[in-house]
Formats: structure tokens, C-alpha cells, sequence
């Protein structure tokens, strides 16, 4: 069984194993997420509990742990990133991470049912008055090429080339609807579907064990340029 973890926008868990011979095609065995901001060390633990609970596993039956790299906020995507490390450590299991924005890009053309060639673009709340953003493909055989991203940016700065999309999805649509019109109401990642790419690109010999953040830009908390006096002076 795989665990798939994201927490670059809302946190998302879920349970999964593998439904074909060749391991590109799983069976989703639970989900759960949790929508709140700045919740994620209080909500993630519980979920992944949940999650197994409801799949009737324990921790032991995991054989990996898929973990999204974002783009995020830099203190939810650490969390996320902690957790799946920490557990694929103390469990000796395989860890792998993968952009979470291919898996809202898979979700929407999956339930579009789009043909290949279909274009979509991702656009997630990047706050700031910014979002991040790619650009994907269906190809072939079910596969996923991104064509551009990820990156952050000004929505105005990326709306003509996301609506030139056949898809656009993602968080940042609902707060930027003229500049971003959604075509889908999937707004955040779906940790099944974050399996579900992961999967796909295991199958196709994908070296996938790169679980660096993409944070794409420095943290809000920034460190003080110069030591402040505690007279005042």
C-alpha cells in the first residue's frame, strides 16, 4: 500500500495499492482532507489515521509514501514534507515526491475526460496577490506532460496564457475568476490523484526520489538584517 500526503494548499491523505501488474493503475482505498488554512500540524497526523483506519491498515503495511513538493506556503509544505519523511524513515519504506500541481492537472483531465492533446492549465493561492501556476498536456497512454511551471506570479501576468488552456483549474480561479475563469470545480490537490500521477510515472521508469520543496521564493518570516538593541539604541 501507498500513502499519498499533500498539504500545499488544504491537506490532503489517502490510501492506495497498486490494481495492475505493471503498477500504473491503482485502486484509491480511503481519502480525507482538511480545507482550513494554517492547520496543517494540527490536522495531518489524524488524517493519515484516519485514512488507514478506514482501509482497516496500520503503518506497517505501508511499502511507500508519496509526499507533494508543492509550490506551497512555506510552513504548510514543510509539514507535509516532515511528516512523510519522518514516517518513511522510521518504517524503512521507499519516499517520493512529485509537483502538486501535476495532480490537480491529472484531476482535471481525468474528470473532463479529456482526449490527449487536451491542454490545461493549474493555478493554485500563492497569497500575496499572486498564484502559482504550470501548464500541462494529455499525452499518450494516459500520460501527463508539463509544458511550463511551476512558477508564481501576478495573475494578470499569466491570465492569457492560462485561458488559453482547455482546462484551467485551482484555488487561485475562485479568488480570481475574470482573470482566471475555472472550467472545473477542483481547486485543491487531491492526494489520490497525487498517487495516481506518481504511479503512472513510476511505470514509466521515472526516477521520482528528488523530495525537495519548491517553495519558489523565500518564507514570509524573514530573519531580522541587524541585531536590534534592548535599549533602544
Amino acid at each position: 500500500m501507498q500513502l499519498g500526503i499533500d498539504t500545499s494548499g488544504a491537506v490532503s491523505v489517502a490510501l492506495a495499492r497498486a490494481a495492475a501488474a505493471d503498477h500504473a493503475e491503482i485502486d484509491v482505498l480511503a481519502a480525507a482532507s482538511d480545507t482550513r488554512a494554517r492547520h496543517h500540524d494540527e490536522v495531518l497526523l489524524a488524517l493519515i489515521d484516519t485514512v488507514l483506519d478506514q482501509a482497516g491498515a496500520t503503518r506497517r503495511d505501508l511499502t511507500g509514501i508519496v509526499v507533494g513538493r508543492g509550490p506551497g506556503p512555506f510552513t504548510g509544505l514543510r509539514v507535509g514534507l516532515v511528516t512523510a519523511r519522518t514516517i518513511a524513515f522510521g518504517l524503512g519504506i521507499e519516499l517520493s515526491g512529485l509537483c502538486s500541481l501535476d495532480a490537480l492537472a491529472l484531476q482535471a483531465l481525468t474528470e473532463a475526460q479529456a482526449p490527449a492533446g487536451t491542454s490545461v492549465g493549474v493555478a493554485l493561492d500563492a497569497r500575496r496577490r499572486e498564484v502559482y501556476h504550470a501548464r500541462y498536456r494529455a499525452g499518450e497512454g494516459r500520460t501527463l506532460l508539463r509544458e511550463d511551471g511551476p512558477a508564481v506570479a501576478a495573475p494578470a501576468e499569466v491570465s492569457e496564457q492560462l485561458q488559453a488552456c482547455d482546462l484551467l483549474v485551482g484555488s487561485g480561479t475562485a479568488l480570481y475568476p475574470n482573470l482566471l475563469p475555472a472550467t472545473s470545480q477542483a481547486s485543491h490537490v487531491d492526494a489520490g490523484y497525487l498517487l495516481r500521477v506518481a504511479a503512472l510515472r513510476q511505470a514509466q521508469g521515472e526516477d521520482l526520489r528528488d523530495t525537495e520543496p519548491l517553495y519558489l521564493r523565500d518564507p514570509d518570516a524573514a530573519k531580522p538584517t541587524a541585531r536590534k538593541s534592548a535599549l533602544g539604541r
